[in-house]
């Protein structure tokens, strides 16, 4: 079995398109968890991300060929392909669909048995606290335009260069630049908008008392 670390991303293309079946693996296991969540955070359903993570390694094992080197790096080359897939089924489906994480509903409970054996059920305010951020700032990301979206998450989210965000986009730096710093401020405002929604229901309430 090929081990992972020996190779480098392009090397691996190099070999799947050779056609070793081991560099897939490794190039599946190294990317997969990270074209998942690029697709969730754009998507904001599991299911959706699920099918453009195997439609996009399904497409490098159909044509790695087309990758070139010289016009990117392979990270670039692979969320491209994702990127697509992401638009072509939102355009499909038309909708975006609020999401829990993957293997945990938003706000789960802690069980712990009580004093008669039956299982009360408590939630940290720590814990809930990092939920409830958590929550708040994927519906802020969802919020934003899908130009806006998208570079948010691949700079803020995935971590790319605006070099690696540009290639992947096939757009200028400094068009990535503009679009994150407008898609900042818009997903401050949607935070800030998130965050005081209980305080003013709750004054609301009192107001009606």
């Amino acid at each position: 079995m090929l081990r992972e670390p020996e190779y480098s991303d392009d090397q691996l293309l190099r070999r799947i398109i050779a056609g070793e079946e081991d560099s897939f693996v490794c190039f599946y296991r190294r990317w997969q968890a990270r074209i998942f969540r690029f697709a969730l955070h754009m998507s904001g359903s599991p299911t959706v991300a699920e099918d453009v993570a195997q439609e996009t390694f399904m497409s490098v094992i159909r044509d790695a060929s087309r990758f070139d080197p010289a016009l990117g790096t392979a990270s670039a080359y692979l969320f491209g392909i994702a990127r697509n897939q992401v638009l072509r089924r939102l355009e499909k489906d038309r909708m975006l669909v609020p999401f829990p994480e993957p293997d945990e509903a938003p706000f789960e409970s802690r069980s712990k048995a009580n004093g008669n054996g039956h299982h009360a059920t408590s939630v940290q305010p720590v814990d809930l606290a990092r939920k409830q951020t958590i929550e708040h700032v994927r519906e802020a990301v969802l919020s934003l335009p899908g130009h806006y979206r998208e570079v948010v998450v691949l700079c803020d989210l995935q971590e790319m260069s605006y070099e690696e965000a540009a290639a992947v986009l096939a757009c200028a730096i400094g068009t990535v630049r503009s679009r994150l710093h407008r898609a900042r401020s818009l997903l401050a405002a949607k935070l800030f908008e998130l965050r005081q929604a209980p305080l003013n229901a709750a004054v609301r309430g009192r107001g009606s008392n």
